[in-house]
């Protein structure tokens, strides 16, 4: 099955080590239990085709976990959202998971990429990341 347009239209993204494996974790949990099925395989096929690095060496225009991202979504509609795990998300407190259509679409990304995604409704959408704040420490 095809989750995504074909390899050389999808931008580049690179994921933090340690992250790589929380997230590997976190979908294939949900996979096996049945949650969230269409996003798990697509945040999968998403840290299967990035670059890992060291966390260290992670930019911090990066999006990763807890940071903050300014993004459009199909050209117009802008939005702010920290990208949390599924425990943490809070609409109303503009906090996004990473299972997803959105949050599985933003992972790794940087200011100025664009990625394609398909909405829970079926329909497609463009996202473009605009600015990304690393996470504050502790988080």
């Amino acid at each position: 099955m095809t989750f995504h347009p074909p390899t050389n239209s999808l931008p580049k993204i690179v994921i933090g080590e340690r992250e790589e494996s929380r997230l590997t974790a976190l979908a294939t949990s949900a996979l096996l239990v049945g949650r969230a099925e269409y996003v798990a395989r697509v945040l999968l096929s998403e840290i299967e085709r990035a670059d890992l690095m060291p966390d260290a060496e992670l930019p911090e225009t990066v999006v990763r976990m807890n940071a903050r991202v300014d993004f459009e979504i199909d050209d117009g509609e802008r939005r702010e959202a920290e990208l949390v795990f599924p425990g943490d998300a809070n609409i109303d407190a503009g906090k996004i998971s990473v299972l997803t259509p959105i949050g599985a679409a933003l992972i790794g990304l940087s200011p100025g990429q664009t990625m394609s995604l398909k909405g829970m409704d079926g329909r497609p959408h463009k996202l473009r990341v605009i600015s990304v704040r690393p996470p504050q420490p502790g988080a």
